[in-house]
């Protein structure tokens, strides 16, 4: 999280790295991001060119870390800019940025950003273009896993998301690193939650649920803890692991819950 109070913004942004080196991929961007986007030229007038020339820049300087191996290893990035009441969201993957909004008493979820699934309508056409393959590894119960991208003549490297920053091998075939974003004017007298989170959560908890959670606990702090705690029983009930889950719960409006 970062602010920038000479031009009244809020960056949210969470990153959830994969591969041998994600973590050094992720905390790259993590570290640099912020500052790059806040000091670029157009960040007063275009926030959406400052940020994507900004993730540019920094993947650029990741893939050139001889450190930092990015052929089999990335992160996703979902950010949420709030700028006065001008919000926008910025993917890259399977992170994901939702809202709570306010209707008759209650809190409703409404998705934001839209991930990046090697399924997903463009995307899929994308990475057949490039020569790659989508298909699902069927495990030993049977039941397939999620799509995965794979190189046109090799089982590699089998990434489940179509864009992501890093991943070297992956973007030969098809996977990109282009932010999508989305943009809306906040709503004062509706909007009132903000969240912004990776796949650990969303993997087995909706956006419905979600917002079912968080509607009864007192702050944003009590909400991270209970998704949290929700999400990390999920994965224990279903795979027996749990994954590593990064979530900002952010109150919009001084916006105070029905239990405060």
């Amino acid at each position: 999280m970062a602010d920038d109070p000479a031009t009244n913004t809020l960056i949210l942004c969470v990153l959830d790295g994969h591969g041998e080196h994600g973590d050094g991929v992720s905390a790259q961007f993590r570290d640099q991001l912020a500052m790059e986007m806040m000091s670029h030229p157009s960040w007063g007038s275009d926030i959406k060119r400052a940020a994507a020339d900004a993730i540019a820049k920094v993947e650029h300087q990741v893939i050139r870390n001889f450190r930092i191996d990015t052929e089999f290893s990335g992160t996703t990035l979902s950010m949420a800019i709030i700028r006065g009441n001008k919000l926008i969201g910025v993917n890259i993957g399977d992170s994901r940025v939702i809202l709570g909004l306010e209707k008759n008493g209650k809190l409703v979820a409404e998705e934001f950003t839209h991930d990046h699934k090697p399924d997903s309508p463009g995307e899929k056409e994308r990475i057949l273009a490039a020569g790659g393959r989508v298909f699902a590894v069927e495990y030993d119960d049977g039941i397939d896993g999620p799509p995965r991208v794979w190189l046109g003549h090799m089982d590699v490297p089998g990434l489940a998301m179509s864009r992501s920053l890093g991943d070297a091998v992956a973007h030969t075939a098809g996977v990109i690193s282009d932010p999508e974003f989305t943009e809306k004017e906040l709503d004062p007298s509706s909007d009132r939650v903000i969240v912004v989170a990776t796949d650990g959560l969303w993997e087995f908890v909706d956006n419905d649920e979600t917002i079912e959670l968080l509607f009864p606990t007192p702050g944003p702090a009590e909400a991270v803890d209970c998704l949290v705690k929700e999400a990390n029983a999920r994965w224990m009930q279903e795979e027996q692991v749990i994954d590593d889950t990064t979530i900002i719960v952010a109150h919009l409006f001084d916006y105070k819950s029905s239990e405060e």
